[in-house]
């Protein structure tokens, strides 16, 4: 607890925002997710909750696809990297 307070006392204003933003948006995600998946299969079908969900199949697909999305752009970055780390040997 102390970490998160000095660290919080060296951010600035935007900083803050900006991850105080994402801890809420990976909240309400998490929180969408689980309802989807552990409690929507032991709701009726006809039942009202159902239409603020995709089906559940997306349940898996869209996990996956974000899964390779950020694979990409791990790899894209590392290939970055030591791209521009890259040193030419140099000819005698």
């Amino acid at each position: 607890m102390l970490i998160i307070v000095l660290l919080c006392l060296q951010a600035t204003g935007v900083d803050q925002a900006a991850g105080m933003s994402l801890i809420v948006f990976s909240l309400l995600l998490f929180t969408y997710y689980s309802i989807w998946v552990i409690v929507l299969p032991f709701v009726e079908s006809d039942h009202v909750l159902h239409k603020y969900f995709l089906p559940r199949e997306y349940s898996v697909i869209l996990p996956g696809i974000a899964a390779v999305v950020l694979l990409l752009c791990i790899a894209a970055f590392t290939a970055v990297v030591l791209w521009k780390n890259h040193n030419p040997k140099k000819v005698n």
